[in-house]
């Protein structure tokens, strides 16, 4: 979990050095080696509202000036939302990644939660017509998406406003490469 942080924020970091405080490691303790941590720039903060357009620009800046370092779309270090584990593995297509991931959430949720016949009467017509009729245009008669680096758990508690310049900060990422408006 912790390595896939320090990955992700230092992806970002590589991007847009301002929008998040520069990671420095991460590891295990050796007195612990169940123990990790994560070490970054500490920044100061605040909660306070943020300016809506500095934050877009600042996010957009991110999809656009990433590039995927295979072409591909995921990533090279699971990452997890909160507890769960988000499924990162490369894939060439967005609908096919987009597919993959939503179904390895849902199989944690039923995992979790047990099985639901309303949810399960909706999984199959949601990835045999639901997900190729939006997305699958996507990515036919010659158009392409480009994968962009996203944040992969991206709402407010885990932004900020830097305290020094009043710039828009993110953190707790959870990093994949995906259509620049997935989450």
């Amino acid at each position: 979990m912790v390595h896939g942080e320090f990955e992700s924020m230092k992806e970002i970091y590589k991007v847009a050095p301002d929008f998040v405080p520069k990671p420095v490691a991460w590891g295990t303790y050796e007195s612990s080696p169940n123990t990790s941590f994560f070490l970054c720039e500490f920044r100061f903060m605040t909660d306070e509202t943020r300016d809506p357009v500095q934050f877009a620009v600042s996010l957009s800046k991110l999809h656009q000036n990433s590039t995927s370092p295979n072409g591909k779309f995921g990533f090279g270090t699971t990452t997890y939302a909160g507890n769960l584990p988000q499924l990162v593995e490369w894939e060439n297509s967005w609908e096919k990644f987009f597919a993959k991931s939503l179904r390895h959430a849902l199989d944690l949720e039923i995992q979790a939660k047990g099985r639901d016949p309303e949810l399960e009467a909706l999984i199959q017509p949601l990835f045999d017509k639901v997900i190729p009729r939006l997305l699958g245009p996507l990515e036919s008669d010659g158009r392409k998406v480009k994968p962009s680096l996203v944040h992969g758990d991206l709402w407010h508690a885990n932004s900020g406003i830097g305290m020094e310049d009043g710039k828009p900060l993110i953190f707790d990422a959870c990093c994949f490469y995906a259509h620049n408006e997935c989450w």
